[in-house]
């Protein structure tokens, strides 16, 4: 399952329906080990996946004030895919760097010291590449 993860960013129902044949191992089995674990996702979700860490110290020292920006300049949303499927946006608790925080996981890189001109810079280099250098004023 883990490489249907990877390949898709997250578990369609047709792929664990395959998984399931394959392993000789009954659905319901496959869909409990798919929600049991969090690196599991049954929605789409975006080819680049952010995870803001909202733990204590990185709250204090203005992970909110980021998570806020990200809403207001580039529509992402805790637990949401953007429209054009690039970006999902994670809450994430605690990422254990907290002398570094806040941070901001982008596709498993911790960035830490964020910003919110940091963060906003990330995402718009991002759109940049997926749009072959056009598109990341928004």
């Amino acid at each position: 399952m883990l490489a249907v993860q990877e390949k898709y960013n997250w578990l369609p129902s047709e792929a664990l329906d395959y998984v399931s044949r394959r392993l000789n191992v009954r659905k319901p089995r496959i869909y409990h080990i798919a929600t049991f674990y969090k690196v599991f996702s049954l929605a789409p979700r975006g080819k680049h996946i952010l995870q803001l860490c909202m733990g204590t110290a990185c709250h204090v020292r203005g992970a909110k004030l980021i998570a806020d920006a990200m809403a207001r300049q580039h529509g992402l949303q805790f637990g949401k895919t953007t429209d054009d499927g690039l970006f999902t946006l994670e809450r994430v608790n605690c990422l254990g760097a907290c002398a570094i925080g806040p941070i901001l996981v982008v596709d498993g890189e911790y960035k830490g010291n964020m910003t919110t001109n940091r963060a906003n810079a990330i995402i718009k280099r991002l759109k940049r590449e997926e749009t072959g250098g056009e598109g990341g004023n928004a």
